[in-house]
């Protein structure tokens, strides 16, 4: 019985449609994003900070700051690291419709005229052929049977490379939302101590003030005066560390939001107080944590990847067919057209490199990239849990030091007040009030320090959760 041409183009498109080598990506049952310790509560949660919601796509919103949403806003637009992730996205797509159309069937035409001799002998013809005008002209059409999956799988691997890319534009951005944020409250730090340091050396000044009028009464000896001096120099010496460190924060929010550091000035924003949050932070759990943080999405679609590859691998074992069909005509340019000039031809073409080492080797490489990225993707796991874990543990052990501190603070003023009173009645002398002065500067220099960590922990944990961007389908 004869295989009719229409029949072998069936058979060939059924098994084009049903073969498909190499293994089909599952999510591996031991990777440890499906172990029940990844899935539950986190261990370091302190439910009087944190509530187990999910956290919101725009955080920094939480702390109610028009200044910081502006900034932040404007680095969202304009950042270059951004802008380079999101034209790798560009690309991506790019490169995945190229190798769809692989799949697609191709067509093509082609066209000349001449005026040439032959060789005669060229047709076995021991005479000269005269000149003539030649023309040649068709068309021609193939399609390449995806026989074992090649291609599929090749567009599975381009299809998991742009989900790496576009986890690495949410990479991008949380991790720019977190610089504007640290840089923001770098500035508004030193604001901050810059304001406690004012208050302290006004503090030093009436205190200078006032040795230097017991001086004058004859209450106090001239000793005391160069002590009172001191003291007043020495904190008007902190100002302009706590000024520079305000400019250059606002040199890196400059940068940040794509601009000269020299244009820090449209950054500028007079912030003597700290980012304060609005509510406790939702931080959700760990099986919402893993779906949302970019750097673990990117690893899964990396193991993806690797994974489709090994059935490209696969493929390159077998033959590849591809159909076609070429017509036209060829001849005389005066004669195109007619019975003599008209050619055609359809059929498959099949090609095969018998598999040798150089195949076999690539198909083991293939595999080993398999396991790499598993053990690549089991590790980002880890660290994304232990980011939080550690985030959550500092947090809490910053809130508990910044509210121990804040009360010494206070037992320091309310000491350094009524040292102050008996010190101008006469009844303790001058090192005392030295003192009591020294450690109210240090109580509140203190806690500036502890308010400073506690804000840049809040950045620190968001940061670890995923800022927000996240694919929680």
């Amino acid at each position: 019985m004869k295989l009719r041409s229409c029949d072998f183009l069936c058979m060939l498109a059924i098994l084009a449609g049903c073969t498909t080598v190499g293994p089909d990506y599952k999510r591996p049952l031991h990777a440890v994003i499906n172990s029940p310790a990844a899935q539950q509560a986190f261990a370091g949660s302190d439910s009087s900070l944190e509530v187990a919601e999910a956290v919101p796509d725009q955080w920094w919103h939480l702390y109610k700051d028009d200044h910081l949403n502006r900034l932040v806003e404007e680095a969202l637009h304009a950042n270059n690291d951004i802008k380079v992730a999101a034209a790798n996205i560009i690309q991506y797509e790019a490169i995945l419709s190229a190798v769809r159309s692989e799949q697609e069937i191709k067509a093509g035409a082609e066209g000349s005229a001449a005026r040439a001799r032959l060789s005669g002998e060229s047709y076995l013809l021991p005479v000269a052929i005269p000149v003539t005008n030649l023309g040649d002209a068709g068309i021609h059409v193939s399609y390449q049977v995806d026989l074992v999956g090649e291609m599929k799988r090749a567009a599975q691997a381009a299809d998991a490379d742009l989900a790496v890319s576009r986890a690495e534009l949410d990479l991008a951005r949380i991790s720019i939302v977190a610089d504007v944020m640290l840089s923001y409250t770098d500035n508004c730090s030193a604001g901050y101590e810059l304001d406690i340091a004012q208050r302290a050396l006004n503090l030093q000044t009436d205190n200078q003030h006032s040795v230097t009028q017991l001086v004058s009464e004859g209450k106090k000896t001239r000793l005391d005066l160069p002590h009172a001096n001191s003291q007043v120099e020495q904190v008007r010496a902190l100002i302009p560390a706590y000024q520079s460190q305000q400019r250059t924060a606002l040199y890196r929010l400059a940068v940040l939001a794509g601009h000269a550091p020299a244009d820090f000035a449209s950054m500028a924003v007079n912030c003597t107080q700290l980012p304060e949050l609005s509510r406790p932070i939702p931080i959700g759990d760990g099986a919402s944590l893993l779906r949302r943080r970019p750097d673990v999405r990117r690893a899964e679609q990396l193991l993806v990847a690797a994974t489709a590859r090994v059935g490209m691998s696969v493929a390159a074992l077998y033959p590849k067919i591809t159909l076609g069909f070429s017509g036209g005509v060829t001849g005389i340019l005066d004669h195109l057209g007619q019975a003599q000039t008209q050619r055609f031809g359809i059929g498959p073409l099949i090609s095969w490199t018998f598999p040798g080492e150089f195949e076999h080797a690539r198909l083991r490489m293939a595999n080993s990239n398999v396991d790499a990225s598993l053990a690549r993707f089991d590790a980002v796991v880890l660290k994304a849990l232990l980011e939080v874990e550690s985030a959550l543990t500092v947090y809490a052990a910053d809130q508990e030091r910044q509210k121990q501190l804040r009360h010494a603070q206070d037992d320091a003023a309310e000491s350094a007040e009524q040292v102050m009173l008996l010190f101008r009645a006469g009844r303790l002398n001058y090192l005392d009030n030295l003192d009591a002065r020294r450690r109210l500067t240090a109580s509140q220099a203190a806690l500036a320090t502890a308010d400073i960590a506690v804000v840049k922990d809040q950045v620190r944990l968001f940061l670890a959760l995923g800022g927000g961007w996240g694919n929680e389908d």
